[in-house]
């Protein structure tokens, strides 16, 4: 068994223009000195980092790592959540995302695809020349609007919409994987791989790449009422990065899993900050443990209540208390019996 690393912090929901949290360097310091270990960085944001030079540029990424070091902290993964939503986009939500690329490309449906690809491709080869082993992401979705399933689905809709997301993504794992990254997709109301089952049909279009793996958020499993804990035993092998990030649940007589169309604040599933929701971390906690992750815990905040800043400064603490420093002896070694292997075939009865 291994011990989780942590605590990080995913930093896209506290970049902004105001100090200390309009630059690399001081939103490192802001980090440590709450005492976090890592910072997870959004690829998007120039204020952090240029994807572009990290992947060209050995050097630059050596500054990048010199800054972030500096501070006495790592990187724990960059992120390309933004961009990996653009690799496949519906055209109900065309307007929506074009905001998510640079101004040229909105408008362009292909061009903008193609940016998105070679994102991905900056960042895997930017993750290299940092020293990271895993890259977070999301993987955009053709299929999310027919989730449910009115009017019927026609037949073969859903096969070729996976189809057509393993094609797309399929050359960028390949790419990933010359570079030694694993893609961590976060599994993620809104896209296309948004539980368990859709991740299979993805990986099934993929070929089952050893690249395909999964960024492990439990609070997106809590607003689906889907048991976070068992996904855990399923799919343990493939979680390389994990999201610290609380949830509740508080179904009423008005509304459920949808949501009614309400803000955050009013629907029954909603982000808290740590410690404020309601799932079960020890479990989560013991359950990776268990099965020998060997990534960061990273806090990403998202609360419709409770400060952003408050949010981080309670989120290093929580995670500390929550990470096992694993043990290299069994409880019951005072009453080792001093057997060997002849003696064990004689308590057989083989000798």
């Amino acid at each position: 068994m291994t011990t989780i690393k942590g605590p990080g912090i995913f930093l896209a929901q506290f970049v902004d223009d105001k100090a200390p949290f309009d630059s690399l360097q001081s939103l490192c310091s802001w980090a440590e000195e709450l005492d976090y270990e890592a910072v997870q960085i959004p690829s998007w944001d120039e204020r952090l980092i240029d994807l572009k030079k990290a992947a060209e540029s050995k050097t630059y990424a050596d500054e990048i790592n010199g800054i972030v070091n500096d501070c006495g902290i790592e990187i724990s993964e960059l992120s390309t959540h933004l961009q990996g939503q653009l690799v496949a986009v519906h055209p109900a939500y065309d307007q929506l995302f074009d905001g998510f690329a640079p101004e040229k490309f909105r408008g362009n449906k292909k061009a903008r695809t193609e940016w998105a690809v070679q994102q991905l491709k900056y960042g895997a080869k930017a993750s290299q020349n940092l020293g990271l082993t895993a890259h977070a992401t999301f993987s955009g979705s053709l299929l999310w609007q027919y989730f449910h399933p009115w009017p019927q689905r026609p037949a073969g809709l859903v096969e070729d919409g996976f189809h057509e997301l393993g094609k797309r993504w399929l050359p960028i794992l390949q790419y990933f994987d010359e570079c030694g990254v694993d893609v961590c997709y976060e599994i993620h109301p809104g896209e296309d791989l948004f539980d368990g089952i859709t991740y299979e049909m993805f990986l099934r279009e993929v070929k089952n790449h050893p690249r395909a793996c999964i960024l492990y958020d439990p609070s997106h499993f809590v607003l689906q009422q889907l048991d976070y804990c068992r996904f855990i035993d399923h799919y343990h092998e493939r979680i390389k990065a994990f999201h610290v990030k609380d949830a509740e649940f508080h179904a009423t007589g008005k509304q459920g899993t949808f949501g009614g169309y309400q803000s955050w604040l009013n629907r029954a599933g909603r982000y808290r900050s740590l410690g404020d929701g309601q799932v079960d971390f020890k479990r989560i906690f013991s359950q990776l443990t268990q099965y020998d992750y060997q990534g960061w815990a990273v806090v990403e905040w998202e609360c419709c209540l409770k400060h952003p800043e408050d949010g981080a400064k309670e989120g290093a603490a929580f995670v500390k208390e929550h990470i096992i420093n694993v043990t290299d002896k069994a409880f019951d070694d005072f009453a080792k019996s001093g057997m060997d292997k002849k003696m064990n075939r004689k308590n057989l009865g083989l000798e």
